[in-house]
């Protein structure tokens, strides 16, 4: 059992995170199985942001990602041939295109996000109420300060659960 004081350096608690997100990935390594389309890690943050901000386009789209357009562009062309991102004409401009969620997409992280939650349930139950309570109040504090960091771009660390 690992002892983190409450003055925990951040390289402590940095240690006891990797180690958790191992075992999450131990955990959830069936994640992709929910789908016959597989989605690496870049097309899930694609398909996030597109969550969040429905009807981005591919240069707003490349910003939030911080990445180049051509590689954003590829992104969504195989998004597109699963069925999980359409693109249509902007309203605004003959010249854009806007990028969308489709049905499938939003089915995608819904059941990806059910499947996920439910292999947590299991493991918090097992914990002591008063730990899943600390667990709770510090990882709302490690959601808060993510959010502004400029590697989680993309990510959904805000606008999900509570």
């Amino acid at each position: 059992m690992d002892n983190v004081s409450p003055l925990a350096a951040p390289s402590d608690a940095a240690g006891v995170a990797s180690s958790v997100v191992e075992l999450l990935e131990v955990l959830w390594g069936g994640g992709r199985e929910i789908s016959t389309a597989p989605v690496s890690v870049s097309q899930l943050r694609v398909l996030y942001v597109l969550e969040r901000n429905e009807g981005t386009n591919l240069r707003a789209l490349t910003e939030e990602l911080g990445s180049s357009a051509s590689s954003v562009s590829r992104l969504c062309d195989r998004l597109e041939a699963v069925g999980f991102v359409r693109r249509s004409a902007s309203a605004t401009s003959r010249r854009e295109l806007e990028l969308h969620l489709t049905d499938s997409g939003q089915d995608f992280l819904g059941e990806l996000r059910s499947r996920r939650e439910l292999e947590l349930q299991g493991v918090l139950a097992a914990m002591r109420p008063a730990a899943r309570q600390a667990l709770i109040t510090g990882l709302r504090g490690f959601r808060d300060a993510a959010e502004g960091h400029p590697g989680l771009a993309g990510a959904p660390v805000a606008g999900h659960g509570a």
